[in-house]
């Protein structure tokens, strides 16, 4: 089977000190022509426009059907990849071929006119995609439904929140059956409960056999959504391959760490007790890493340094998820730190989590000292460090084989104990 997208030597330049506009007003090509004498030298004589790759050399091919995330840290080339590919853009060197309907979602309100109304962007949008009017209307309750703006749908665009307009906006891309769906970052600017609605749809629309590339800093919903995952860095494939490898090669390589984090001197929080020096995320072999198996222990580092003698002083844990909700505290349990002042000196304080117990996701952790009996807390670093766990679909944690979407704040492994009651299986029909 041919692919569907087919990327070669793709690689975009950009001038730095110029703005890359394809058309000028009469008035901006007066003002650009007196500004060019002093445009081209500044800081003393030194030329100010320099050239930036921002892609080099990409290239991949994408069959239908399947879905593929592309990830890499911030500045890596992600959304510029997605302009070429959605035709905003051009390449500089290279090609990208495509075939198909492309519905692509880069920023908000991205192909919308702020003066139609929300009805008549849903026809424009479907228009431009090479659909009917009878395939649009076919679509159209379903796609209000779906974005929750039934009673702003004659409303023009412009007076829309930003959530109003990516919620259309990822409707009208999702629904209208493009071929090829490409979805960027921009699911960030909804709600917790939205996007959790995208990407129960974008996994709807790989099932059904249409492709999708889909950006993102979020590796559970990339692992969750993704069979394929490509990794840039400055412009380049690093690496692309089966998603749950690519992601861990990513996490480990600390591209996209916050897995630690230390502080110096006078910027430690704390008082003149006690101050906080760093906070680590530790696998179960010691290594600091921002991914973790959801079946592997899990260590919370935290380093600080008693000043003053003389003070019961108890570290303290705060886990939370992405979406604010505290999933639980934990404080050191040790009888003789609960009722024996610390001596002055450096502390390191592990808790371990162990596995099967946290949830697939994102987990934000703040570090604290607090004295107990009354409670004083000496410092609270809301959000010290975040870590991410990956649940896998070899059948041995808690999700067993279910590949669907999985809630809860917790996913413990339970021990389970079934068996059939004596006398029952005649009655209920069983041999």
């Amino acid at each position: 089977m041919p692919p569907i997208i087919k990327a070669e030597h793709i690689g975009k330049q950009y001038q730095i000190g110029t703005r890359d506009a394809a058309y000028s007003t009469l008035r901006e090509t007066l003002v650009s022509a007196a500004r060019a004498p002093f445009r081209m030298f500044r800081n003393n004589g030194r030329r100010a426009d320099q050239k930036f790759w921002a892609l080099r050399d990409v290239s991949f091919e994408v069959n239908p059907g399947e879905v593929v995330g592309i990830i890499g840290r911030n500045g890596a080339g992600k959304s510029t990849l997605l302009k070429i590919l959605s035709r905003i853009t051009d390449p500089t060197t290279g090609r990208a071929e495509l075939y198909g309907r492309v519905a692509s979602l880069l920023e908000v309100g991205t192909g919308f006119h702020p003066e139609l109304t929300g009805r008549e962007n849903i026809f424009l949008n479907g228009s431009i995609l090479g659909m009917t009017r009878k395939e649009i209307e076919r679509r159209f309750d379903e796609i209000v439904a779906f974005a929750e703006v039934e009673r702003f749908i004659d409303t023009p665009i412009k007076r829309y929140s930003s959530g109003m307009h990516v919620r259309l906006a990822f409707a009208v891309a999702a629904h209208l059956e493009p071929e090829i769906l490409i979805v960027d970052e921009v699911l960030s600017v909804g709600d917790a409960q939205f996007q959790k609605k995208c990407l129960d749809k974008m996994e709807d629309v790989g099932k059904h056999g249409r492709t999708v590339l889909f950006v993102s800093h979020n590796m559970p919903a990339v692992t969750r959504l993704c069979n394929r995952a490509i990794l840039l860095d400055e412009g380049q494939v690093i690496e692309d391959g089966p998603v749950h490898s690519i992601v861990s090669m990513y996490l480990r390589s600390g591209m996209g760490t916050t897995a630690v984090r230390e502080w110096h001197g006078t910027q430690c929080p704390g008082n003149d007790i006690v101050r906080l020096s760093a906070v680590r995320v530790r696998s179960e072999d010691g290594n600091i890493s921002e991914a973790v198996d959801i079946r592997r222990p899990v260590g919370i580092e935290m380093e600080f340094e008693v000043l003053r003698s003389g003070h019961i002083l108890v570290p303290n844990y705060h886990f939370g998820n992405e979406e604010g909700v505290c999933v639980f505290v934990a404080g050191d349990q040790d009888p003789i730190w609960r009722q024996t002042p610390r001596p002055k000196g450096k502390y390191i304080s592990t808790a371990w989590i162990p596995g099967n117990l946290l949830s697939e996701g994102t987990l934000i952790v703040g570090a604290a000292v607090s004295t107990m009996n009354p409670v004083h807390t000496h410092f609270f670093e809301r959000d010290a460090v975040a870590f991410q766990v990956i649940d896998t679909l070899d059948g041995d944690s808690a999700r067993g084989d279910y590949a669907g979407a999985f809630p809860g704040v917790v996913r413990p492994m339970l021990r389970w104990a079934t068996q059939l009651k004596q006398g029952e299986s005649h009655r209920n029909g069983a041999y």
